[in-house]
């Protein structure tokens, strides 16, 4: 205990505020396994509204009982969308937790902090090196979120929108409709502790924008063969102010947690989210609401998907062997679990997600699979993963620029000056 509780101290001094439950505040040395052949290791984790901490506790008590010898200590970071950072400020202090559930790997892989993972130890992966660092795993690819545009059916029809926009400017009459009938087009949030609400709607647009248009604009950010002046970026930049400025959103200063309450009791119509939302609505609001992915000027499909989100280990865990198999069996526990409770496409061979899963779930499985069949699947802007990836730190300099972008204190041309400056600053 008293190496934990000192350890826990260090960590509250340097952070602040340290959301912990159990004894240990973080990993432990390059060691094995306690005495007796057990060893405890630290989980972070985060809650939202559908991953509770009772969630948390039941599958952390389930993949405990299939790894014998390990024991749990969770650690919570201040919010979900605080997570890496969280974890960067644990590791500054020496701390960096044992396991991670989610957190980008970008800027701790390529020095050695995450222990990598075998394709071999990976056999019922479908896809095992998405996410990977030029072939190297360092983060369990379990997980496929999309994004997409969730609608309430009643306010469409109130506003005589009569199908899911297909077009740019289908998408842009609606918002017209809605206003006419004193709906509010859009809730998107974004104030803190979250502050990335804009996000989920502008990773869209890039995805329609720019890596639709060019699958290597990533890897010619990073070699610097290009910026966010760039037109392509631009145009996603504009089509952002035009459809979600101020006068279309009701209440920027939302949490992530009140966003999606206000959405969910009818006060807008529009919500830009990932694919995780689709396990939120009650049995009665699943019908109530549909799904469409961000219409193109000719309607074609574009899907911005992400494959990863898994669990990583530190390299430094008080038992890296017993990490990782912790990792894998929470992995394959929680498959389920992840497909109800946060709406994800599991990336695991042979899976096949429970019958009773809501309409919401499948409606977004159905969009994925036909993006893949006859549209077109690209990655998610800030949710890249592996190399090329934007600099760490980087989108919550996105997400402030765009909260200064749609409430008027910015226009295009600065957000974009500023963000040219903190990629310039960050990729020192």
């Amino acid at each position: 205990m008293g190496r934990a509780v000192t350890r826990r101290t260090a960590v509250a001094a340097a952070i602040g505020l340290v959301a912990l439950t159990g004894c240990s505040a973080g990993a432990g040395n390059t060691g094995g396994s306690a005495a007796g052949g057990d060893v405890t290791l630290s989980l972070l984790t985060f809650e939202t509204p559908n991953l509770t901490a009772a969630y948390w506790d039941d599958i952390i008590a389930r993949t405990s009982a299939k790894v014998p010898g390990v024991k749990i200590e969770k650690l919570v970071a201040p919010s979900a969308e605080q997570r890496n950072e969280y974890a960067r400020q644990l590791d500054s202090t020496g701390s960096l937790p044992d396991i991670m559930v989610a957190v980008e790997p970008v800027g701790m892989a390529e020095v050695g902090k995450l222990a990598e993972f075998s394709k071999d130890e990976l056999p019922e992966w479908t896809a095992p090196t998405a996410n990977s660092f030029n072939g190297k795993i360092y983060q369990l690819p379990t997980n496929t979120l999309i994004w997409q545009v969730y609608y309430q059916k009643a306010a469409f029809a109130k506003a005589g929108i009569t199908s899911a926009p297909a077009t740019w400017d289908d998408l842009q009459a609606a918002v017209g409709k809605l206003k006419a009938v004193g709906i509010t087009p859009f809730v998107i949030g974004g104030g803190a502790p979250d502050g990335l609400g804009p996000r989920w709607t502008f990773s869209q647009l890039v995805a329609t924008e720019v890596y639709a248009k060019d699958p290597q604009w990533l890897e010619k950010l990073v070699a610097g063969k290009t910026d966010f002046s760039d037109p392509l970026f631009v145009a996603a930049a504009t089509k952002m102010k035009e459809l979600a400025g101020k006068e279309n959103v009701d209440n920027l200063s939302a949490t992530y947690a009140e966003a999606q309450g206000a959405f969910l009791a009818g006060k807008g119509a529009m919500y830009p989210m990932g694919s995780w939302f689709s396990a939120s609505p009650d049995k009665a609001q699943q019908e109530q609401v549909g799904v469409f992915t961000m219409p193109t000027k000719d309607g074609s499909l574009i899907v911005p998907a992400y494959t990863g989100g898994g669990l990583s280990v530190s390299a430094k865990a008080d038992d890296v062997v017993k990490a990782k198999k912790w990792a894998v069996e929470f992995s394959k526990l929680n498959a389920d679990g992840g497909a109800r409770h946060d709406g994800l496409f599991v990336s695991l061979k042979g899976y096949k997600p429970p019958t009773d899963l809501p309409p919401l779930y499948n409606a977004g499985l159905g969009l994925y699979e036909k993006g893949q069949s006859s549209g077109k699947v690209t990655p998610n802007f800030g949710n890249e993963g592996g190399i090329p990836a934007l600099p760490s730190g980087f989108m919550p300099q996105v997400d402030a620029g765009l909260i200064d972008l749609l409430n008027g204190r910015s226009d295009v041309a600065k957000f974009v000056d500023t963000l040219n400056a903190k990629f310039k600053e960050l990729s020192r």
